[in-house]
């Protein structure tokens, strides 16, 4: 079972202090709400650790946050959502690139190793989602995240192969190097700086063949600050099976631009400069017309209108307002005490778009029919 996944079942015994996973409670069935979706420490206190002998503590943790929340919602920033900072290319992208609109200047210079890449970002995205499932659950937080590299490949969707994590240190690589000054707003504030993607990262421990195991990575303070605002948006945990990097751009733009409402209009000639695409506006429109008809974008679609114009639809129906199911907060306190590592909240959205994927069905005991999903969706 991969660290993504926890039992909730009992194994051995069970018994309380025992790791995640072995919880003896079981949670209340909700047979009748699931029916309707059709889803089936004890120490004592040590005031001087040096008069009893301890070893002093060579590795605090108080500096940095340590990434161990399995099931974090993707979530991205709205500022690199709105603005082309990754490139779209697959070989190495060196051109400085200079954007300007409605008052927001950015200008990206890259390293000699290239501009980070919309497939690099994937590793910020883990880092935002770690941090604000951390945030949302009251934790501390810290600039500099230790993280498994393993479990960044997995929860991205990426080759856990050995050419996975030399693609992985490669985009480490590009992300440190690759050079921002802008005058974008974070956390309500507007200044004009230059700083990095990531400010530093470093190899903590690797395995005896050389693959990386465990690193740490420093966030620019610019995005950090991001983060603390909860200037972020959640995405489609299917946004990392989107394999070409158009496609990617195209749906950060209509998450942040449609969102929920029912659907978004933009002009081609808008549309490519907000992308970042350096294809001539021809090849972009031919690009933009196979994804109209590939149709892979998680959560909404696109068609050409005429005049230049790209309509995107939200698929899923709105909600009516006051319709939509609460989860209380005692049921939350519930999931967090037999799944502990998971993130509540993360849970709690999926099935919200679980429910109004079903057809928005009337439920007369939510908290069941939450719980009830929860132990099939951890179980799987």
């Amino acid at each position: 079972m991969d660290k993504t996944r926890v039992s909730l079942k009992p194994r051995n015994g069970g018994q309380p202090g025992e790791p995640a996973g072995c919880n003896s409670s079981r949670l209340p069935s909700g047979a009748k709400e699931r029916d309707k979706m059709q889803g089936r420490d004890g120490a004592s206190e040590v005031t001087n650790p040096g008069a009893r002998g301890l070893l002093p503590d060579r590795h605090p943790t108080a500096d940095f946050f340590v990434c161990d929340i399995f099931d974090a919602a993707p979530k991205d920033d709205l500022g690199t959502m709105e603005h082309p900072i990754f490139s779209l290319s697959t070989r190495p992208d060196r051109r400085i690139l200079s954007y300007v609109h409605n008052g927001t200047s950015v200008e990206v210079t890259p390293s000699v190793r290239g501009r980070a890449t919309i497939h690099d970002k994937d590793i910020l995205i883990y880092c935002i989602s770690q941090l604000m499932a951390a945030v949302n659950a009251g934790r501390a937080v810290s600039r500099t995240l230790q993280l498994k590299a393993h479990d960044l490949l997995v929860a991205t969707n990426r080759d856990t192969s050995g050419d996975g994590y030399t693609r992985l240190r490669e985009a480490f690589e590009r992300l440190a190097g690759t050079r921002i000054t802008t005058n974008m707003e974070t956390g309500g504030i507007e200044t004009t700086r230059g700083f990095g993607l990531i400010e530093a990262w470093e190899i903590v421990r690797r395995s005896r063949g050389g693959r990386m195991i465990s690193v740490t990575v420093t966030l620019s303070e610019w995005l950090y600050r991001a983060v603390l605002a909860k200037s972020v948006l959640t995405l489609s945990r299917d946004y990392f099976r989107l394999r070409k990097p158009l496609e990617r751009r195209v749906y950060e733009l209509a998450r942040k631009h449609c969102g929920r409402q029912p659907e978004w209009r933009i002009s081609l000639a808008t549309l490519h400069k907000k992308t970042g695409s350096t294809s001539p506006i021809r090849v972009f429109r031919a690009a933009l017309r196979r994804m109209i008809e590939d149709d892979n974008l998680p959560d909404y679609r696109l068609t050409e209108e005429p005049g230049d114009v790209i309509r995107v639809t939200r698929l899923r129906p709105e909600v009516a307002p006051g319709s939509r199911p609460a989860v209380s907060a005692e049921a939350l306190d519930r999931l967090r005490e037999l799944a502990p590592g998971h993130d509540v909240h993360a849970l709690e959205a999926e099935w919200l778009g679980f429910w109004e994927s079903s057809g928005q069905p009337r439920l007369t005991a939510p908290d069941r029919a939450f719980l009830a999903w929860a132990e099939g969706r951890l179980q799987r």
